[in-house]
């Protein structure tokens, strides 16, 4: 069966999970948070390479006060909590996103658990923090524009690939799929360069309660399509 290199995820529903069960919204971060190591695992056992994770965007800042500093020292408890098993299963976690924004020592905690995963291979996790895609192509452009500025570029030289180069996830491969919970068919401002030729699979399940058999189901759908690239392949040729 084709499997995906890299898969990117839309974490959404938690709220949504938190008000089924008759919950704060916290408990369905937290529950969340615990989605995520299982659905890592289960991503390690079939052979996936890249993970990344619509953690934080730059639109959460908008969220209550509260609500944000939650969302900041669940990320915190988590990197620390789960150092030691990424180094045991061969994690080398990854960060993207206006990183600066973050509370300087939630920054700290995720500087440390990136150098010391440093060498792991097994499986890439990349969390997006902070993260908004306009503005990551955005500052890309400007990067760009600064080296024409300065005459170390000619605006003819600008390429895809150059402009790749410049963004948060240089020298990472793209998604090959893209899976969003909840329902929602929106992009929501997520990876909008890498995504160009990303296989979309959406489901209604909420990410608290997102597992095996759907991300099973996912892979099956992607091994079923016929990735064209904007090509077209002619049976009879």
């Amino acid at each position: 069966m084709q499997i995906p290199r890299h898969i990117a995820f839309i974490m959404d529903g938690n709220g949504r999970w938190a008000k089924q069960h008759h919950m704060i919204r916290s408990k369905g971060h937290e529950h969340g948070g615990k989605t995520v190591q299982r659905v890592l695992d289960l991503c390690l056992a079939r052979g996936i390479k890249w993970v990344t994770l619509y953690a934080f965007s730059t639109e959460n800042w908008g969220r209550p006060k509260l609500e944000v500093a939650f969302l900041m020292r669940m990320l915190r408890k988590y990197l620390r909590e789960r150092l030691p098993e990424m180094q045991q299963k061969g994690v080398r976690l990854h960060a993207i996103g206006e990183l600066d924004m973050l509370p300087k020592d939630a920054r700290e905690e995720l500087d440390r658990c990136i150098a010391a995963t440093s060498g792991n291979s097994a499986i890439n996790m990349v969390l997006a923090l902070s993260y908004g895609s306009r503005q990551e192509i955005t500052a890309a452009a400007r990067k760009l524009a600064e080296r024409v500025q300065r005459g170390e570029l000619q605006p003819q030289e600008i390429t895809p690939e150059l402009m790749s180069a410049n963004l948060y996830t240089a020298g990472m491969p793209d998604p090959d799929l893209l899976i969003r919970t909840s329902g929602e068919m929106r992009i929501s401002n997520y990876l909008l360069w890498q995504i160009s030729y990303a296989e979309l699979w959406v489901t209604d399940v909420l990410w608290p309660d997102f597992g095996e058999a759907e991300l099973d189901e996912a892979l099956a759908s992607f091994a079923a399509r016929e990735r064209r690239y904007g090509k077209h392949f002619d049976e009879e040729e």
